[in-house]
């Protein structure tokens, strides 16, 4: 069951833009309680469609076809004004814990949802470090994205050979669809928040070679 607790910071999707895009990302904040008031509080204008709690309780804050203020600078395929191409998800997670099974079910229900009703297929639903590197790390090494992968709810970890050649990373990154300014530290620790969140030190091949080849948009 999806609890309404409508937020006032949201508009209209720009130029007829429709969702293509679902974007994760975590509250690191005391308590979903909280979160929803950060959300809801004019002052702040912040928001997104959703906030699923630890306990798996989902609150819509903002309807689906209205442009929710949760992604900011950045940009993913070339493309940018993400908040006009997505719909948000926050999650009651501090980023230093393990998210809770009952939230992860209910992220799973949602968004099998979503995709389905937006015809959004799997690729396209990303990290927020995924389009802001070196801005934001959320939803953090700690999230499940082989889990969601499994489920055919995010694209699958590649598996062909890399090189530690920067020319060849960046492009493979462009390709997966890195497209936002950022450096090589930043990319790099982006690309692994989301697909080897446990790697460390330089760039390797493994690096590269775990990028899908085309994710499309």
């Amino acid at each position: 069951m999806i609890r309404q607790h409508p937020s006032p910071n949201h508009g209209p999707r720009r130029d007829g833009l429709l969702p293509r895009f679902v974007i994760l990302h975590y509250t690191a904040m005391a308590s979903a309680e909280a979160a929803r008031a950060r959300l809801s509080d004019p002052a702040a204008e912040v928001s997104s469609h959703y906030l699923i709690a630890q306990d798996g309780q989902i609150l819509q804050l903002v309807a689906e076809h209205n442009r929710a203020w949760h992604a900011g600078a950045g940009a993913w395929h070339g493309l940018h004004d993400i908040n006009s191409r997505s719909i948000g998800i926050e999650l009651d997670n501090d980023g230093q814990t393990p998210f809770t099974r009952l939230l992860m079910r209910s992220l799973e229900t949602l968004l099998a949802d979503i995709l389905h009703r937006w015809a959004i297929p799997p690729q396209n639903v990303i990290g927020h470090s995924d389009m802001a590197p070196g801005r934001k790390i959320d939803p953090g090494p700690l999230f499940d994205w082989p889990r969601l992968a499994a489920l055919g709810l995010a694209a699958p970890a590649n598996a062909t050979p890399g090189t530690t050649d920067l020319t060849q990373f960046r492009s493979r990154a462009r390709a997966a669809g890195y497209t936002a300014d950022a450096d090589d530290a930043d990319l790099l620790q982006a690309i692994r928040l989301r697909w080897r969140p446990k790697a460390t030190g330089p760039l390797s091949p493994e690096d590269i070679a775990v990028l899908p080849v085309s994710s499309g948009s």
